[in-house]
C-alpha cells in the first residue's frame, strides 16, 4: 500500500501524446515539432519503451501560443526570448512582455505606413498608365519612387 501525504492531493497522471497526436492537436506538422525541439522551444520529450516520443498534453497550449505569437509578427528567436522570460504564475515580477509587445507594435505600425505608401504609389502608377519602367522614370508624372520610400514619404509631407 502506498502512503500519500495528506498535504498533497493525489494527482492523476497527465496523458502523454505521441508526435502525430500532438501535431494534429496543435495544428502543426511533425517537422515543426522537430524544428522547435532543435531551436529549444520544446524540451526533448520522454520516450516510450518502443522509442516513440511522448509529450505532455500541456504542450498543445504551448505550441498554439507559439503559432499565435508568430502570426502577430514575432520571429522564432523573439518567441524563444518571450518563453525564456516567462515567470511562474505565483511571481509578480515583470517579464518584459509589455515592452516587447510595444516594440513589436511600433515595428508593425512602421511597416503599415510603408505599405500604405506603396499602395498609394502603385495606384498612382495605374492611374497615370505607366507601361515601361525606364520610360516612366524619365517623365515628371511618374509616381514610382527611385529612392527609399521613407525618404520620399518624408519629403512629400
Amino acid at each position: 500500500m502506498t502512503r500519500h501525504s495528506s498535504t498533497r492531493p493525489i494527482e492523476a497522471p497527465s496523458r502523454s501524446l505521441r508526435s502525430g497526436e500532438l501535431a494534429a492537436a496543435a495544428g502543426v506538422n511533425l517537422q515543426t515539432l522537430r524544428y522547435y525541439e532543435r531551436r529549444g522551444l520544446l524540451a526533448e520529450p520522454e520516450r516510450s519503451p518502443g522509442g516513440h516520443r511522448l509529450y505532455p498534453a500541456e504542450v498543445v497550449a504551448l505550441l498554439q501560443a507559439v503559432k499565435t505569437v508568430q502570426r502577430l509578427g514575432f520571429t522564432l528567436a523573439e518567441v524563444a526570448d518571450l518563453l525564456d522570460a516567462r515567470t511562474p504564475p505565483s511571481q509578480t515580477t515583470d517579464s518584459g512582455l509589455q515592452e516587447r509587445v510595444r516594440s513589436k507594435l511600433s515595428e508593425v505600425e512602421r511597416r503599415i505606413a510603408d505599405l500604405d505608401f506603396i499602395r498609394a504609389t502603385l495606384r498612382q502608377a495605374i492611374d497615370v498608365g505607366c507601361s515601361d519602367l525606364l520610360a516612366c522614370a524619365d517623365e515628371p508624372r511618374c509616381p514610382l519612387p527611385f529612392a527609399d520610400p521613407a525618404h520620399v514619404r518624408d519629403q512629400s509631407s
